[in-house]
């Protein structure tokens, strides 16, 4: 065998020490809102079961899924005539496994198998990779990262409120200011379905108009045509599309053309009056009438989270399930989640430049090693270091003090320390400010002091 090159597969990314010091600083500020909120960490399995998986995404959803092939000899249980059959005759027999494809449906079935111990309404987010079988490209990868909060066992929309609010949090933490918090509701599709007379085709509906920014409004009345509806409907939608003013008008208007069905407005109102007992604006929070949100088991409010000025889609978006775990034998339970996409927040965030510079810091001082006599020395003094909690390091050969210098610098340590005959005599210590190119002489405290600031 000659030697491999190595590769990685299409859609899948490393992350090298630079950019995990970023994507940590994403999840630190996620992860801190998250509990500040009330809401529990919890973990489940890279792999399902295909039995929970399946069908629960929609039909494009299982083409996408990650199957795994059954462990040992996976043909044992088929037969040529499997094999003509096509692969949904032949998939049961050779998988029964597929990788996670989001954290919602993992969480569902959590969530019943383990009904009887947990405290409703129950508070929970998820922060981890999920794997789908998608053409890569620019901001879509087949491993990615979701960060997940739900809360189930309620219909407060109390909760809607506070999603808005940790949406605002997080942003605020990572420094972004213009961004657009778009908000519907299920049942206001609904409604306008109804409106324009075509009551059982929702899901149809739904799945053009979330294509709305992608192929435009004529896009979406010629692939509504194309699912075969009505002239007269798609004339009736034109307006409600193209309608443009402020969340109240757009309140009013839609009340009034769908006067029949209120409850998809009256939710909407009621949120953004939870918002002003909050005593928060509704700053960046639009409520638009064609968000639709491609799945299928949203039921009530939906949210979508959009940057501006950037060249990335949308960074985070979720909404209201009547019956999430039904599908598991416990129905009736409503709730409410939404997620943020941290690698397209990653994408915006250096596309904005956003990322603090001091914060990406790993080690704050090198001790430089000047051989044998000094080295004991030095490990002393970086145990002191440490027990100060002072990120820090010792270079580890006795090489050239260029050499050492030229590992600081590369990686980003602002202070070098160097305890020389000198030092050691006087039992001081030389601090060389990297960034500054300055140097002093301290003794122990005022060096730590210095180092702890």
């Amino acid at each position: 065998m000659g030697t491999q090159k190595p590769n990685l597969p299409k859609g899948t990314r490393d992350f090298g020490p630079e950019k995990m010091v970023k994507r940590n600083f994403i999840f630190d500020a996620i992860k801190g809102t998250f509990q500040k909120f009330g809401f529990q960490p919890l973990e489940t399995p890279a792999i399902e079961n295909l039995s929970v998986l399946t069908g629960k995404y929609g039909d494009e959803g299982d083409q996408l899924l990650f199957k795994i092939l059954n462990s040992g000899d996976f043909l044992s249980k088929t037969s040529p005539e499997d094999l003509e059959s096509g692969s949904r005759t032949l998939l049961p027999k050779i998988s029964e496994k597929g990788m996670k494809y989001d954290l919602t449906v993992p969480f569902a079935r959590y969530v019943v198998m383990n009904q009887h111990n947990i405290t409703f309404p129950f508070k929970r987010y998820q922060i981890q990779p999920v794997w789908r079988a998608d053409r890569p490209q620019k901001g879509r990868y087949r491993e990615f990262y979701q960060c997940d909060a739900d809360v189930i066992g309620t219909d407060s929309l109390i909760c809607e409120s506070e999603i808005i609010l940790m949406i605002k949090e997080v942003f605020g933490k990572l420094g972004i200011q213009k961004y657009d918090i778009k908000i519907n509701n299920r049942k206001i599709l609904g409604a306008i379905a109804n409106y324009i007379g075509v009551p059982g085709k929702i899901s149809d509906f739904c799945v053009a108009i979330d294509k709305l920014d992608k192929i435009g409004l004529e896009g979406v009345l010629k692939e509504l045509e194309k699912r075969s509806f009505p002239k007269e409907s798609l004339k009736k939608l034109g307006p409600i599309i193209n309608f443009s003013g402020s969340n109240e008008e757009k309140i009013s208007f839609l009340g009034k053309l769908i006067s029949e069905e209120q409850e998809g407005i009256s939710e909407i109102k009621q949120i953004f009056g939870f918002l002003q007992s909050f005593g928060t604006d509704a700053e960046h929070v639009d409520f638009d009438p064609t968000l639709a949100r491609g799945l299928s088991y949203y039921t009530g409010t939906i949210f979508e989270v959009k940057v501006k000025d950037v060249s990335i889609g949308s960074v985070s978006g979720g909404g209201r399930y009547d019956d999430l775990t039904g599908i598991f034998g416990l129905p009736g339970v409503s709730g409410v989640g939404f997620s943020f996409g941290v690698d397209r927040i990653y994408d915006v965030m250096e596309e904005l430049d956003l990322f603090p510079k001091d914060n990406l810091i790993s080690t704050k001082v090198l001790i430089a090693n000047f051989g044998a006599d000094s080295e004991k020395h030095a490990l002393t003094t970086l145990k002191k270091l440490r027990d100060t909690e002072i990120k820090s390091e010792i270079y580890p050969d006795a090489v050239k003090l260029k050499k050492q210098l030229n590992y600081a610098d590369k990686k980003a340590i602002p202070f070098v320390i160097m305890i020389g005959e000198d030092e050691i005599k006087n039992g001081s210590f030389t601090l060389k400010d990297m960034q500054k190119g300055q140097q002093e002489r301290l003794d122990l405290e005022a060096l730590l002091n210095k180092l702890k600031d």
